[in-house]
């Protein structure tokens, strides 16, 4: 079992920056493939970003550039670095956890095992 806590989330205005921060307790956090997901109001949940024990990453087209996903294995902490954040990134985000280390898996195909509550990220224009 993988609990995950996220932070960071906030009120920001369009054009500036948040950092989120996922904790994870439980099993060995570097053996699995970690995501960054969010949800809008009336949309479905989608992948933001994800990332391997190994550091390679996996970014959703709409946040290229703008966000950074790291993790620190050695502090079981996922870190989602968002800047010039825009109104459409106003979302709840989650951080989640997959031991099935694929290709599926870091594009966000799959149904990951482990869940994080969410944290709310409002971005006003």
């Amino acid at each position: 079992q993988v609990q995950l806590v996220e932070s960071g989330g906030g009120l920001v205005q369009a054009g500036g920056s948040l950092r989120l921060s996922c904790a994870a307790s439980g099993r060995t956090f570097s053996n699995y493939v970690m995501g960054w997901f969010r949800q809008a109001p009336g949309k479905q949940r989608e992948l933001v970003a994800a990332i391997t024990k190994g550091g390679s990453t996996n970014y959703a087209e709409f946040v290229k550039g703008r966000f950074t996903i790291s993790r620190d294995n050695a502090k079981n902490t996922m870190y989602l670095q968002m800047n010039s954040l825009k109104s459409e990134d106003t979302a709840v985000y989650y951080c989640a956890a997959d031991s099935r280390v694929t290709i599926a898996t870091i594009r966000g195909l799959v149904e990951y095992e482990y869940w994080g509550q969410g944290t709310q990220v409002t971005v006003s224009s």
